[in-house]
């Protein structure tokens, strides 16, 4: 492989801001760029001709991993290029729309090559592209976004993407606006699709190789949630026993309290406090709502803890039941599924809060929103064309 922009790269990267910024308030006055913000394995592709790599955000391969993809790019991207870009995971609902799933990307890496060819026939990923870094013989990392995003438009014009079965596969490019107001309804909308939020690129600014120059807007809301038990830190020792996770529960309709994700960010000396804070909740597993997950676990679409995955097979997923009888608020961007998608933030105990009064009914119901749509080109102020 020989291409002017050669791996390993370490993608450009975003600070978060609160809300979709005014473009002609934008510190660097040459306005932004907004575009969909992508829930799935950020990935650069480096192709020269029948050669073809794919790392990730922090440089490893994942070539094997995605053969199907690897395919797609060798049959619809340019013969010799750098792209920017996500790889995804799309199925439908129960509704029969697609949507990103995370979890499903997830299972995708795994050590087993016949179980790689299995997952790639049958829940194959897709790739997005929203940045240019090589073309041919050039490179483009130096030059302002607006020129790098002109040159993806018309090398990338010809693509389409492939309908696989109930999900999207092949290649596709990101649609782009320079709207801020059409970039506002596309944060509302776009969740119901899985997506993660809004990024918005400097027109003006160069591809800048693991700094900070986007700016990202991502969803933020708060729950309360039941404290169900905790596992502790890997650096806790019987002498000085530390907090690793808070495990979260809310009650469904049925009055069935279900596992619905964790939070983990907490200093050494806070670690120590809840241990000490929370032990006169310690109670055995018998006497726990979650005791019986030996016996359901495995047909549970929640996953309990205890429950193995690919992910955790040959971990110790041990847990200390607590009695459910503490609440807590807790920050997070949205669900996937019945779960939050990532680690939800501690905010505060609220001792007013009776926990069987924590179910599914206070959350956020993104508005449902079909993934074929965000893929199509933007007809308002878009930058489909030339930014």
């Amino acid at each position: 492989m020989d291409l002017p922009v050669m791996p390993p790269v370490r993608p450009m990267l975003a600070k978060s801001v609160a809300q979709v910024p005014d473009p002609a308030a934008w510190a660097g006055g040459g306005g932004l760029s907004f575009e969909p913000k992508w829930d799935g394995f950020r990935c650069l592709v480096f192709r020269d001709g029948d050669e073809v790599e794919l790392t990730s955000r922090n440089t490893k391969p994942l070539t094997r991993y995605f053969p199907e993809v690897v395919e797609a790019v060798l049959e619809q991207l340019p013969e010799r290029c750098v792209l920017d870009g996500e790889l995804f995971v799309a199925a439908a609902g129960d509704d029969g729309v697609p949507r990103l799933q995370f979890e499903v990307l997830q299972e995708r890496i795994h050590p087993a090559a016949s179980r790689v060819r299995m997952l790639a026939e049958t829940v194959p990923a897709g790739f997005v592209a929203f940045d240019l870094l090589a073309l041919g013989d050039t490179s483009y990392v130096d030059r302002p976004f607006a020129e790098r995003r002109a040159a993806l438009a018309e090398a990338l014009a010809h693509l389409a993407g492939r309908v696989h079965d109930d999900g999207l596969t092949g290649c596709h490019l990101v649609r782009t606006t320079t709207d801020a107001a059409e970039a506002a309804v596309w944060f509302e909308q776009f969740e119901g699709a899985g997506l993660d939020g809004v990024v918005a690129k400097p027109l003006d600014a160069p591809y800048t190789e693991n700094g900070r120059t986007m700016l990202k807007i991502k969803h933020a809301r708060t729950a309360d949630v039941v404290v169900a038990g905790y596992r502790e830190h890997k650096t806790s020792t019987p002498e000085r026993p530390l907090l690793g996770s808070l495990l979260l529960g809310l009650h469904d309709a049925d009055g069935t309290l279900q596992h619905v994700g964790v939070s983990a960010s907490f200093t050494a000396a806070r670690r120590a406090e809840l241990i000490e804070e929370l032990a006169p909740l310690v109670c055995p597993i018998e006497e726990h709502p979650w005791g019986a997950w030996e016996e359901w676990a495995v047909a549970n679409p929640d996953r309990v803890p205890g429950t193995q995955s690919r992910w955790s097979a040959g971990k110790d997923l041990s847990f200390t039941p607590l009695r459910p009888e503490r609440v807590l608020e807790v920050g997070y961007d949205h669900m996937e599924g019945r779960r939050f998608r990532h680690t939800a933030q501690f905010k505060r105990w609220r001792p007013d809060r009776d926990p069987t009064s924590c179910g599914y009914d206070q959350l956020d119901e993104p508005v449902g929103y079909d993934l074929t749509t965000v893929l199509t080109p933007s007809d308002t102020g878009s930058t489909e064309e030339t930014p």
